[in-house]
C-alpha cells in the first residue's frame, strides 16, 4: 500500500497526524505493508525567504489577535503532548518552507526522506530552529546521514525547484487545500490528523476493495 502524505513543515497538525498515522501503521505491520512518501504543501508560500518571524506573530495576524493565537497554540500543544510530542512554539520561527521541501525531495532519492521529515518537524516545533536557512537545513541533513556540504551546495543551486513546484501544482490540481492529506494508491484521500483507528479501518477497507477489483482496474 503506497501512501503519499501531503504536508508542510510548519503545520502542527501535520506533525500530530504523522504520529497518529505511525501508530496506525504499527497496528497494520503484520498484515499490510505501508510505503510512505512525503509531498510538499506550503501553508504560506508568500513568506519572505531568509526572514523568519516568531510563530505567535503569524498566528496573531491570521487568527485575529494575539489572545486568540495563544489559545490556538495552547490547544495544539496540549494535543501534541497526547501523542508524545513536546512543542515549544513560543520559540518557533515561521519561515518560507520551499528550501525544506527541496531538501525532502533530495532525501527521497536516497531513502532518507522519512528521517529528514521527522528531523525538520522536530527542528521547527521543538528546537526553535530556522527551517528556512540553508545552513541550518544542511546541518540537520548531516544529522540524518546526508552529506552536509553537498546538501548546502544543492540548496544554493536551483536543483529540485522545478520538481517541487510541479508537486505543489499537483496538490492544487488534486484540490488538496488543507494538510495533512493522506493519498492512498493515488486514488483515495484521507484528510486531516485522524485518530489511528480511523486510518487502520480505512486502509483495511481499501485493501479489501482493491483485492476484489478486476486485475485490469487495479
Amino acid at each position: 500500500m503506497n501512501v503519499e502524505i501531503w504536508s508542510d513543515i510548519v503545520c502542527p497538525w501535520c506533525y500530530i497526524g504523522k504520529r497518529r498515522f505511525e501508530a496506525a501503521v504499527a497496528q497494520l505491520r503484520d498484515e499490510i505493508q505501508v510505503d510512505v512518501v512525503f509531498r510538499p504543501f506550503q501553508l504560506d508560500a508568500t513568506a519572505n525567504p531568509g526572514e523568519p518571524t516568531p510563530v505567535i506573530d503569524g498566528y496573531a495576524r491570521k487568527f485575529g489577535g494575539r489572545e486568540r493565537a495563544e489559545q490556538i497554540i495552547d490547544q495544539v500543544t496540549r494535543t501534541a503532548e497526547q501523542e508524545g510530542l513536546i512543542f515549544h512554539m513560543d520559540r518557533a520561527l515561521r519561515a518560507n518552507t520551499l528550501l525544506a521541501h527541496r531538501l525532502l525531495w533530495l532525501a527521497e532519492a536516497t531513502d532518507q526522506q522519512y528521517a529528514m521529515k521527522e528531523r525538520l518537524l522536530q527542528a521547527y516545533f521543538c528546537d526553535g530552529l530556522d527551517v528556512g536557512s540553508p545552513t541550518v537545513l544542511a546541518e540537520l541533513a548531516g544529522e540524518v546521514g546526508m552529506p552536509s556540504d553537498k546538501v548546502l551546495a544543492f540548496l544554493h543551486s536551483d536543483d529540485g525547484t522545478v520538481e517541487v513546484q510541479q508537486q505543489l501544482s499537483m496538490a492544487a490540481d488534486a484540490e488538496i487545500t488543507a494538510v495533512p492529506t493522506f493519498v492512498i494508491d493515488g486514488r483515495w484521500a484521507i484528510p486531516g490528523a485522524q485518530e489511528p483507528d480511523t486510518f487502520v479501518n480505512v486502509i483495511r477497507r481499501l485493501v479489501e476493495r482493491r483485492a476484489s477489483e478486476p486485475e485490469g482496474d487495479q
